[in-house]
């Protein structure tokens, strides 16, 4: 039945990567559990699940409305348990990669502005996707501009699926509460204890898209129901729709949403007595690198990705959930991969010439970036993507919107030769100049693939191409090719005999608790 649901990625789901993270996810939330991650319970004990969309049954253990965080802290404890060394507060600019092996990576320290060169065999990409590219439409801020896709095609690997962009249905809307919340998230968890979306005129409109599953649907049928609301003149002065949960009573409201509670709270509007105003946000990418489910292998020796940073397991549209379940249930597989292939030895790293060539060039290259003194600042620039990207790769797509992209990509890019930092290697301002480099390699990658596939499917809709094409039953693989970038077709998988023969059979189930 997991599987089943996972394949509402409308069949471009890889099903290898399906089945594994259908299979190892009770083990995982299992062994969360046994880390300290506080799961809500049933009164009989057992660890709660509630919907989400497109699920057929209750599926997602939770923590109130904190599981992401509940499971990061969870995860953060565990590690310091372990006294596993990190290092915070770096970013890195370039892999260091012939095209067949990598060896290492270069960046620099955020505080320090001090150039870094990490020699390695074994380099894991796990730096998440590319949603914050549109900028005040996202539910992210500074984080996944496209660094993990970016630099893993810079090194050799290829990408697949950057056309699908997930847009999450609820994001607050800054006209009304402001500039700073655009686009934050509203949680899905709102509409999984049943919440209820109206558009201006009163009407409970996901009667018109979708009469049985409403508000619960996949994530794309409601962000394109909110938009085409919207578009059809019955959104909110403020271009969004209104999310109510107040028919529920008060203290459960408090104790299944304590965030959600609280954050509108501090805006002065209590959720408990009225509707949130909301509008649909970038907030996933599907798309990304190309990988070996079992091992995070890349094809480039020695470079492995995981998490949001791949594609495959989602196909073509996310469910709700299923990002925290891959993250560790293939990131355990991925890791123990890693860890195996290691070779133990307490020699310090070398570091050869070639290597620190590359390193010595990059970091001259940052230095010369730090000194830029020209007219257009990143953050401008970076806006203006995220505009750019809204208009003409967002929810509804067509041919000359995706060209017009495209055609003005190009003038952004060719502005980046003017930039002006303002600040030293330290500042938000180098920061965001080094962001701008990925992200207009990953906006790029994204606008070609939405042009090439001339369908619509799961989160790419095309209006010029408004159903699904069987022939387009296979996914989008990008690969640098002189310079250039190069896109191919590449069919997708058969599930297994097992996984088969369970999706002919098929069963029903009215509630379901992990035990």
């Amino acid at each position: 039945m997991c599987i089943r649901d996972r394949n509402e990625g409308h069949h471009l789901n890889d099903p290898e990567a399906v089945e594994l993270t259908a299979r190892e996810m009770p083990d995982r939330i299992r062994e969360l559990e046994e880390w300290g991650m506080p799961f809500d319970r049933t009164d009989d004990g057992e660890i709660n699940q509630r919907y989400f969309g497109a699920q057929s049954y209750r599926r997602t253990c939770f923590v109130g409305d904190r599981t992401g965080e509940a499971m990061l802290g969870t995860l953060i404890d565990r590690a310091q348990e372990l006294e596993i060394p990190y290092r915070e507060n770096v970013m890195i600019t370039r892999l260091l990669s012939d095209g067949r092996r990598v060896s290492g990576a270069v960046g620099f320290d955020m505080e320090t502005g001090r150039g870094l060169l990490f020699r390695s065999e074994h380099v894991v990409v796990a730096a998440g996707g590319f949603s914050a590219l549109y900028n005040r439409h996202s539910s992210r801020d500074d984080e996944n501009n496209g660094d993990a896709q970016a630099l893993a095609l810079e090194a050799g690997a290829r990408l697949l699926d950057a056309e699908f962009v997930q847009f999450h249905p609820t994001g607050m809307v800054g006209e009304r509460y402001g500039e700073e919340w655009d686009g934050r998230l509203v949680t899905e968890a709102v509409r999984g204890e049943g919440g209820r979306l109206y558009n201006s005129k009163g009407e409970r409109f996901m009667k018109r898209y979708s009469p049985d599953q409403m508000e619960l649907d996949a994530r794309d049928v409601v962000a394109r129901a909110i938009a085409r609301e919207v578009r059809e003149g019955r959104g909110t002065e403020n271009g969004g729709v209104y999310l109510d949960i107040s028919h529920r009573d008060d203290d459960y409201v408090r104790d299944r949403l304590p965030s959600m509670v609280e954050r509108f709270e501090s805006l002065g509007v209590d959720i408990t007595e009225e509707p949130m105003e909301v509008a649909p946000t970038a907030h996933y990418t599907m798309g990304g690198v190309d990988i070996d489910f079992q091992t995070g292998e890349t094809g480039v020796g020695g470079l492995y990705a995981v998490g949001e940073a791949v594609a495959g397991v989602h196909g073509a549209n996310r469910l709700g959930g299923n990002s925290l379940a891959e993250t560790v249930a293939i990131g355990k597989l991925v890791g123990e991969h890693v860890a195996n292939a290691v070779t133990p030895d307490d020699r310090e790293p070398t570091v050869e010439d070639g290597q620190r060539a590359l390193a010595e060039r990059e970091f001259r290259a940052l230095e010369t970036l730090s000194a830029a003194d020209g007219e257009h600042t990143p953050e401008a620039l970076l806006e203006e993507l995220g505009e750019l990207l809204w208009e003409h790769a967002g929810i509804l797509r067509d041919e000359a919107g995706l060209r017009e992209g495209l055609e003005r990509l190009g003038e952004l890019r060719a502005r980046t030769a003017d930039l002006r930092v303002d600040g030293d290697r330290t500042s938000r301002s180098f920061e965001y100049a080094v962001d701008l480099s990925v992200s207009l390699t990953a906006a790029e990658v994204l606008l070609r693939t939405a042009l090439e596939r001339t369908e619509s499917r799961g989160a790419h809709y095309r209006t010029d191409y408004p159903g699904a094409a069987s022939d387009w039953q296979a996914n989008l693989v990008v690969s640098v090719d002189d310079g250039g970038f190069s896109i191919g077709r590449r069919g997708v998988g058969e599930p297994s005999e097992s996984v088969r023969e369970a999706l002919e059979e098929g069963y029903e189930l009215d509630y379901h608790h992990l035990e």
